[in-house]
C-alpha cells in the first residue's frame, strides 16, 4: 500500500477547499470596510512602487560597480 492513493488523494483535496474557504471568509472579515478601499490602496501602492525603484537603482549601481573592477 503507497502513501498517494484515491482515499488520501480526496482527504487533501477536501481539506484543501475547506480550508481555502475559511481564509477567504477571514480575509473579509478582517479586511477594510467597504468604502474605505481606495483610502488604503493609495499609500500601499505608493510604497511598493517606491520600493520597487529603490531596488532596482541599488542594483543598477551595484551592477555599473562591478564593471569598473572586473577590468584588473
Amino acid at each position: 500500500m503507497g502513501i498517494i492513493n484515491r482515499r488520501n488523494a480526496v482527504l487533501g483535496w477536501s481539506i484543501w477547499h475547506v480550508t481555502k474557504s475559511v481564509a477567504k471568509q477571514k480575509a473579509r472579515r478582517a479586511g477594510p470596510a467597504r468604502g474605505d478601499h481606495g483610502a488604503v490602496k493609495k499609500p500601499a501602492a505608493l510604497a511598493s512602487i517606491a520600493a520597487a525603484v529603490g531596488g532596482a537603482l541599488w542594483f543598477w549601481r551595484k551592477k555599473s560597480g562591478d564593471t569598473a573592477d572586473s577590468s584588473t
